[in-house]
């Protein structure tokens, strides 16, 4: 039977979805400044009100700020979002509130390159089926910068000890190792021959159908950090397999898919409807493309 299908681009690998990344921020207020009332994200009204910690929705992934020496992740964060003008209008307006910051931003096409208040790097780019699939709002790419010669044993550690069958490619910019996470998001390891500054705590939360299988090679190996719960335990050194070499450090939060926070519905606020535009029951915002017609 003739087959004129390629299966292979279906599949998922082990990672099921990509939860949040954890960036500890200085200053609460400047922190909602920047991602709620700029890059115009959701603060979840379920879990972390206070004045200590804010979790911020985009999609089906978060940011988790909490309070405390401020971290910076040593790549870039990539969102896509639907509309780039009137997030510009947005970043216009909270430029003056952020004076005295690394905050920054400007726009490449239908990209938005823009910077918190310390020095977070965060690339804005237009829904564009062919990279990053049905998404409208969401979190499709982590890249993270990795030393030279680095990419081919990261992508070797992520198959062989999660299951999550990456891939290494070349562009432009050289060599870098491509994870899948989820339905439509990726982990990306970037070779780069930038000094590398110390890694600050950062950490990714992924969530793995196959939970015990990854802990038990991890813990072979020594690489288990934190046994958090039931359902979650914490690695941060990706290693050589033949050598024991760290090759890149980045804390991973592991979660089972029985989890309680697993797939949870996550509030997305449609930005357009407010003052007085306000129209009831069209207060949240697709986070996915409608289906075909």
């Amino acid at each position: 039977m003739h087959n004129p299908f390629n299966r292979a681009t279906e599949d998922v690998g082990n990672i099921v979805e990509f939860g949040h990344v954890n960036l500890r921020v200085a200053n609460q207020q400047q922190a909602i400044i920047f991602y709620a009332m700029g890059l115009g994200l959701t603060r979840d009204p379920y879990q972390r009100v206070g004045i200590e910690n804010a979790w911020m929705n985009i999609g089906s992934s978060q940011f988790h700020l909490p309070t405390g020496r401020a971290e910076v992740l040593r790549g870039v964060v990539g969102l896509v979002m639907p509309d780039l003008d009137a997030l510009l209008a947005r970043l216009g307006q909270i430029a003056p509130l952020l004076n005295g910051t690394q905050f920054s931003f400007e726009r490449h096409g239908e990209v938005v390159l823009a910077t918190c208040p310390w020095g977070n790097r965060i690339h804005v780019h237009a829904p564009d089926p062919a990279q990053f699939g049905p998404l409208l709002l969401g979190m499709p790419y982590v890249e993270v910068d990795c030393a030279l010669g680095t990419a081919a044993g990261i992508a070797r550690f992520y198959a062989e000890i999660l299951g999550a069958p990456g891939s290494v490619r070349e562009d432009g910019r050289g060599a870098f190792a491509r994870i899948p996470m989820g339905l439509w998001g990726y982990l990306v390891f970037r070779e780069t021959a930038r000094p590398l500054p110390a890694y600050d705590g950062h950490h990714v939360q992924i969530s793995v159908a196959d939970f015990s299988g990854p802990h038990q090679r991890l813990l072979a190996r020594g690489l288990v950090t934190e046994e958090s719960s039931q359902s979650q335990y914490r690695f941060q050194d990706i290693t050589d397999l033949d050598t024991g070499r760290v090759l890149a450090t980045l804390e991973h939060e592991v979660r089972g898919m029985r989890h309680a926070s697993f797939a949870r519905p996550l509030v997305n606020r449609n930005l357009a409807n407010h003052g007085d535009a306000y129209v009831p029951g069209w207060e949240d915002t697709a986070w996915l493309r409608p289906p075909s017609p």
